[in-house]
């Protein structure tokens, strides 16, 4: 018997990981984890912004395949998740926290959801629907005026999802039927507030580990623009919100920490494979930028770390993998033959030249984003708009775009042309906005989803 548990975070970036070598950030049980399984060091999002990632992690299918766009169009469970198939399997299955799907009342696979996180008021943030033009958001400057110490309803929520997890493995740890666990968390998700013994393991400078640039392509810009959270930070502002970030992600950690330590506990660890990853990443102030919704590494770049039975200890993979693979990786777990290569055929035949991608359809972007990666290069589309491509090997902080180039023309191609296995990237663009349209209209139009509720955050469960 193999039990399952996933363990999300939100908008945690690989970079932020003891294990990826951060000499600051402190993630002893994620470390641990890790130095007993396998991690994947190029790991992606489908998507940087949580409801379209979150349907592809629970399907195992791109957003353009999904339609899940954006925030407020969210998984109600069309599409078969690997909760319905375990659960069909005979397995039990259960969900702890944040779901960011459409509301109790679809199956979304889970037998049980425990202290779920749907979107709000089952709609989710709809003020992303206008894109071109973009609507005013205002809320933006609640990232940085909310930087401290403190108790937020985040780590208050964390730590309610910490104690169901650990409840719920005392429980079900030794049941005779198998189990799949989803536990998912919403740090380090602003808002930048921490506890402070959390905020006290980092004094010092904390300066970005890529320095402010000047925002050179129009596409990028417009999605700057619109959330516009820089332009609330001071110079110590930026110290201080990096601080609150490694906070949380040891907050976040401490928390894991709870849950893989009740496996131990309850003596079903040797019975259980463990995957570790998060929906999207965070700039965290690097190039000057803050939260997600951009294709630079901090943003579209996830950790990725299994550990289980049969799961050779301390391997570090190259091989570019994303969400939509955990989907295959679960059914494979549980015996079922998945139509899609897992995670774990994938460490047994290494290949850094395999392909993933991500898109972005959601707040600011005024046209599609798709973006591919394979090998040491990285090639983001933009529909209408200059495409980038970097090489990651020689440029790892993505300083140097080599689109058009002459010398580069080869990868460029290439990569263009492995988009276009995938999608159709203008008429998939053309999709999504089609799409949004008709469900502003469904709203009641443009005056009623710019003063439809409006957060920065989706509000805990009460």
């Amino acid at each position: 018997m193999n039990n399952v548990l996933v363990i999300l975070a939100d908008e945690h970036s690989p970079r932020f990981l003891g294990a990826s070598g951060h000499p600051v950030v402190q993630t002893p049980n994620l470390d641990a984890l890790t130095a007993r399984g396998m991690r994947f060091t190029n790991a992606y999002t489908p998507s940087p912004i949580c409801v379209p990632a979150r349907a592809s992690l629970a399907t195992g299918r791109w957003v353009h395949q999904l339609g899940n766009w954006d925030s407020a169009q969210p998984y109600r469970g069309e599409v078969a998740s690997w909760a319905h198939v375990a659960r069909a399997a005979g397995y039990t299955t259960t969900s702890i926290g944040k779901l960011h799907f459409g509301e109790a009342a679809e199956d979304h696979g889970f037998a049980e959801e425990i202290v779920p996180m749907y979107v709000a008021n089952g709609v989710g943030w709809v003020q992303g629907l206008l894109r071109n033009p973009a609507t005013e958001y205002p809320e933006a400057a609640e990232l940085a005026a909310s930087v401290g110490v403190g108790e937020s309803s985040y780590v208050a929520y964390d730590r309610a999802i910490a104690r169901e997890a650990v409840a719920w493995i005392a429980e079900h740890a030794n049941d005779e039927a198998p189990w799949v666990l989803f536990v998912s968390f919403v740090s380090p998700h602003y808002p930048l507030t921490v506890p402070e013994q959390y905020w006290e393991m980092y004094p010092g400078d904390l300066p970005p580990e890529v320095e402010a640039v000047d925002i050179d392509h129009p596409a990028v810009r417009d999605v700057a623009d619109f959330f516009g959270y820089h332009r609330h930070f001071t110079p110590q502002l930026v110290n201080d919100g990096r601080r609150a970030y490694f906070g949380l992600c040891s907050f976040l950690d401490d928390q894991v920490g709870a849950v893989l330590s009740a496996l131990d506990t309850a003596g079903a660890a040797d019975d259980t494979t463990v995957l570790y990853t998060s929906d999207h990443g965070d700039m965290a102030g690097n190039r000057g930028l803050w939260a997600k919704s951009y294709m630079y590494e901090d943003s579209a770049g996830v950790p990725m770390i299994v550990a289980g039975p049969g799961i050779d200890a301390g391997q570090v993979l190259g091989t570019p993998v994303g969400l939509v693979d955990v989907h295959p990786t679960v059914l494979q777990l549980i015996g079922i033959d998945p139509a899609a290569e897992s995670l774990l055929d994938i460490a047994a035949t290494p290949d850094p030249d395999r392909v993933t991608f991500s898109e972005y359809h959601d707040g600011g972007c005024t046209t599609g984003f798709f973006m591919v990666r394979s090998g040491r290069w990285k090639y983001v589309y933009y529909a209408g708009q200059p495409p980038q491509l970097f090489d990651l090997h020689a440029d790892p902080d993505e300083l140097e775009d080599l689109a058009g180039s002459p010398n580069h023309a080869d990868p460029q191609a290439w990569l263009h042309g492995e988009l276009r296995k995938i999608c159709d990237p203008d008429a998939t663009s053309a999709a999504a906005f089609a799409s949004q349209e008709a469900l502003v209209e469904q709203l009641g139009g443009e005056a009623a989803i710019a003063n439809a509720l409006r957060f920065n955050h989706t509000p805990v469960p009460g």
